[in-house]
């Protein structure tokens, strides 16, 4: 399995697990992007897309499992960004829980968190909605 690149060239605040490139690129006009256009942003603009904690577990294995499938999902690391309590809120309200991570987001739509996530796996919806979604071709 193979997980595809979904972003524009201009996407990318967060980095992606398996690369070790920070790709977040220049703001044109100089303005900074408020936390909810950065979410909705970066939720368009990828196939996968999971907000994270560095040393949270949970999230560590949703992010394994998307990788195991072959998927190679845009990771935000909420403890690493410069607005992350104002972006903390805005997931929470989203997700509906506290702490709001993981958020799995595919192909725009909100998934849930892990439990959300291994369920869809068990059931075996999870590798049709990533299909759909563009992160994968089998």
């Amino acid at each position: 399995m193979q997980g595809l690149q979904y972003r524009s060239a201009a996407a990318a605040a967060c980095k992606r697990p398996m690369a070790g490139l920070d790709l977040a690129a220049p703001k044109s006009s100089g303005a900074v992007e408020s936390p909810p256009d950065k979410i909705q942003r970066m939720t368009s603009e990828n196939a996968v897309l999971v907000f994270s904690m560095t040393q949270c577990c949970m999230c560590h294995v949703v992010k394994r499992l998307l990788c195991g499938l072959g998927v190679n999902p845009t990771v935000c690391e909420l403890d690493e960004e410069p607005d992350r309590a104002e972006m903390e809120k805005i997931l929470g309200r989203l997700v509906g829980q506290k702490p709001p991570v993981p958020a799995v987001f595919i192909g725009g739509n909100l998934v849930g968190g892990l439990d959300r996530l291994m369920a869809m796996h068990i059931a075996g919806d999870l590798v049709p909605k990533l299909k759909q979604a563009g992160a994968l071709w089998l």
